[in-house]
């Protein structure tokens, strides 16, 4: 029971710190590809207005 006690500490020691890397990459990622689609969707709607799209 001691050494399987020994393998979990050192698992959990050597994973420790990868969590919150792989948080925080994913999250940079998410919030440039959030920023795309706005970018996408504001120059959509910049083109529409000085096209003279009618919204109705």
């Amino acid at each position: 029971m001691n050494k399987l006690l020994l393998v979990k500490e050192i698992y959990v020691e050597a994973f420790r710190d990868w969590t919150y890397k792989i948080l925080n990459r994913y999250f940079k990622a998410f919030s440039w590809f959030c920023f795309a689609l706005l970018a996408i969707a504001a120059y959509a709607l910049i083109y529409r207005i000085s096209t003279g799209f009618a919204f109705v």
